[in-house]
């Protein structure tokens, strides 16, 4: 799965359909503190740029105010994009559990739902 489909499945929105006006950016009450823009995070997820955008801040500082949302033309919600973008990162440094390595012991103290819990966190 390319980086465009993996942040529409988890974001649900269609970064493709963005172009590049600028006002998220403009919009960005936060923009000060991050270095990448909006805009620029966006352009990266539409070219595939992944490495370029977890080595920036831009994605931790978003403050999630919708700013961006209210004046996109193309009513892109980019503060769902942005966390998709923490989950993809997040998702990278977690353990992978084995199920077959749990002991069977384990197995029967430990409640379903945080196997489950685990499951989907670990599959994207």
């Amino acid at each position: 799965m390319d980086l465009v489909e993996k942040v529409k499945s988890i974001s649900g929105e269609d970064v493709l359909s963005c172009y590049q006006c600028g006002l998220c950016s403009g919009s960005c009450p936060v923009r000060f503190a991050m270095d990448l823009s909006p805009t620029q995070v966006i352009r990266l997820v539409q070219v595939g740029n992944i490495e370029k955008i977890l080595e920036s801040n831009t994605f931790w500082i978003c403050s999630t105010c919708f700013a961006c949302h209210a004046r996109c033309p193309r009513e892109i919600n980019i503060t769902r994009i942005m966390e998709a973008l923490r989950q993809i990162r997040l998702r990278r440094d977690q353990d992978k559990i084995s199920v077959n390595k749990i002991p069977k012991e384990e197995l029967k103290i430990l409640p379903p739902i945080a196997l489950v819990s685990n499951f989907r966190k670990t599959t994207a």
